[in-house]
Formats: C-alpha cells, structure tokens, sequence
C-alpha cells in the first residue's frame, strides 16, 4: 500500500493488537509523507537526532495549520511537555525540585517501601480469584494510588481521577476518521476540573504542609524561583496523567509479554535480580508511549534525505525505531537479558520522560510480585482487547485464569 496512507493505517483499531508489521513497512521508507501534510518517521537514528534537534518544537502553536483549540482549555496554559526552552526548562526544573536528583533525591526511592505495601494489599485481594483482569484489578489501581499519594491527593478522592485521566487521555487520540472536536472538548473539561481540584488542594498545603509534592510546590523553595497557581495546577496534572497512564500500560504490557513467553517468565521467576532488565527491554519491545504525535519543525530540515518543511506536523514513531534492526540485534525478539539497549521507551532528549525512575520502579515491583504469587496464570484472550488509543497503547482487560 501506499506510504502516504501509513498514519491512517497504524491508528485504525484493526491494527491495534499489532501495529508491528505497518511499523516495518515505514522504516523502509524511514520517514513518510502524509496525505495531510504530515510527517512519519521510523527510524532509530532519526528519531533520536531529531529528539535532540533544537529546531524541533514541542508546542503545537508553532504549526503551520494550529491545531483548533477548545475554548474550555483556554483557562489553561500548556504544561512544560508542550512548550520549548527556555520556558520548557523552567518549568521542569521547578518541577524536578521536588521530585528528584540533585534537590530531592530520596522522593522516589523512599517510594519504594509504600509500593511493596500497595502491591501487597492488590495481590491479597485476588488471593481467592480464579479470574484476574490484571488492568482493573492490578495495573490501574497501583499507579493511580502512588502518584495520588505522591502528590498527596487523599484516599478517598483516588476514585476521581480515573474518571478525569480516561477523558483526557482519549482527548489525545490521534484518530484521523473521527471528529475529534467532541473528544477534545471533554478533555478540556475533564483537564480543568483536575486542574482546579489540584491548585485548591495545594492552595490548602501552604498553611498545612505535609511531606508530599503538592506542599513543596505551595511552598516554592526552588532555587530558579516558584511555579505560580495556574503552574501548580499545570504541572500537577501533567504529572497525574503521565505518572499513572503510561505506566498502566508498561505492567500491562509487560504482563502479556511475560506470559507469551513462558520460557522467560520461568526464567525471571528463578532469578528476580534480572527484573530491572527485563523491564528495560519490555520498554523496548512493547513500549506504553508508541508515538509522539506532537512535534514542529521551526525551519525547513532534512530527514533522511526528504525536506521536512517549517510548521509541517511531525510524527515520532518511538515504537518502529525501537525494532529497527539498523540499531537493534534481531529487534522482534523479546530477550530481558538484552545488552546495549538505549531503548527509546521514554523518549530522549530535554522532554525525556521526567517519571521513568518511578516508572521503572513500580514496574520491576509489580511484575516480581505478580510472577511469584500467581500460579500457573493462563490468558483468557489473545490478542486481548485493546484501548482505543494508538498513542497510549496497551490492552484495555486483560484477563487470565489460574489453578
């Protein structure tokens, strides 16, 4: 088939369970013109230097043709993921103030024991279960309750915010046979109504601090300046969804992959010490991020061979340069011991992926629980089915039966 119709291809629902084969066909032409005018690009090498490229913009505003916005989003400025430097730094530099190296280096890995507590409470109520639907009743839920309680939303406001994150994240949904203006007025919506229960939790944090991110961002000791109210609600949104979707779907994922390959699986059950691999090249293989649908180029460039003109969309295909053989020793199969995996599971780059480390720790707990306490598990459905999303892709139940 033609290469211009490619992007239609891959974000048709009938591909979802594997997209794989359309993501070959694209690195033989490493990077794809649109029927829309559009861009796709494939490649490992590509891709990664286009990451780095300074004249690659994350805000959509640079486009030639905009993206119509919702009026409802208009209250709201875009979080530091979609803008560019210098504004880009600022923003995350606050934000890593109080989540990570140098300033808060202990945040994440002190995470580490109320995670073990979590996933213990998750497996003890599937202990009597014959049938487990590893999404609803295990990927979702740990996510969501660490980061909530990261950043410090209480217990019983946890239920909130599935509601909100499904709206925001179909908000993205890069269907081109659908109208999207529906979807994304919801997400508007539904990114609001987050964002102002966020700030007005915050707002409460600056006269009664606790040990949670949301006190340190009313507090504002970051040494660049402090983020103002529409930034704290901004960047603690960005931080709920992109802590907890992506994440969702890298132990869903990892779970299917695990059971396809029952060598394997037996393999990291013996020696539980390989886990952090084996996530590494879960993020490889059956990335949760499989696009970045979102990037501008701010002047003519050359990809690959083929002039990519200034405002043209550009589309990052993260998941195809993970399985280019170009980069990658026989890039199909799935090997947890795999050396030399720059993988590009959380992109590269300045907008590299602020949550990996939590990321990569909630998975390597998860997955170790999981395949020391369910015995003889067994899929329901395979392919199971999947969510809607292309870009956010990982199955939307998984269910799977054991003695």
């Amino acid at each position: 088939m033609a290469a211009e119709t490619l992007f239609q291809r891959i974000t048709d629902y009938a591909h979802r369970a594997d997209p794989y084969p359309l993501y070959a066909e694209l690195r033989e032409h490493r990077v794809a013109r649109q029927e829309d005018g559009s861009y796709l690009v494939g490649t490992y090498h590509e891709i990664e230097a286009l990451l780095h490229d300074p004249r690659i913009s994350s805000d959509r505003r640079h486009r030639t043709a905009p993206d119509e916005s919702d009026p409802a989003d208009e209250a709201l400025p875009p979080a530091f993921i979609g803008l560019d430097d210098p504004e880009h730094h600022r923003l995350r530099g606050l934000a890593m103030h109080s989540f990570g190296p140098p300033h808060t280096p202990g945040r994440v890995d002190a995470m580490h024991g109320e995670i073990t507590r979590i996933v213990k409470e998750l497996l003890t109520g599937l202990a009597d279960k014959e049938r487990i639907d590893i999404v609803d009743d295990f990927a979702y839920p740990l996510p969501v309750t660490v980061i909530c309680r990261l950043l410090g939303v209480p217990i019983e406001d946890e239920p909130q915010f599935r509601q909100w994150s499904d709206a925001i994240v179909a908000g993205i949904d890069p269907n081109p046979k659908e109208d999207p203006a529906e979807r994304q007025h919801a997400a508007a919506e539904a990114r609001k109504a987050m964002a102002l229960y966020l700030g007005g939790l915050a707002e409460k944090r600056r006269d009664q601090p606790s040990d949670d991110m949301l006190s340190a961002f009313a507090a504002g000791d970051g040494a660049g300046g402090q983020l103002t109210p529409l930034e704290i609600m901004t960047t603690s949104v960005l931080l709920l969804i992109a802590g907890h979707e992506t994440t969702v779907n890298l132990i869903t994922n990892g779970v299917l992959t695990l059971l396809r390959h029952p060598d394997q699986l037996a393999r990291l059950r013996t020696d539980p010490a390989l886990m952090p691999r084996a996530v590494e090249e879960l993020l490889r293989y059956e990335p949760p991020v499989q696009m970045l649908p979102q990037r501008t180029p701010l002047a003519d460039i050359e990809v690959a061979g083929l002039t990519v003109p200034k405002g043209a969309p550009l589309i990052l295909m993260l998941a195809s340069g993970n399985r280019d053989p170009e980069r990658f020793r026989d890039p199909d199969r799935f090997d947890p011991a795999r050396e030399d995996n720059q993988h590009l599971g959380f992109g590269s780059g300045v907008h590299s992926c602020f949550g990996a480390p939590l990321a990569r720790l909630e998975a390597q707990i998860a997955l170790n629980a999981l395949i020391q306490n369910l015995d003889a598990p067994r899929l329901t459905e395979d392919p199971p089915p999947y969510r809607r999303s292309p870009v956010l892709r990982g199955p939307r139940h998984l269910l799977v039966e054991r003695d």
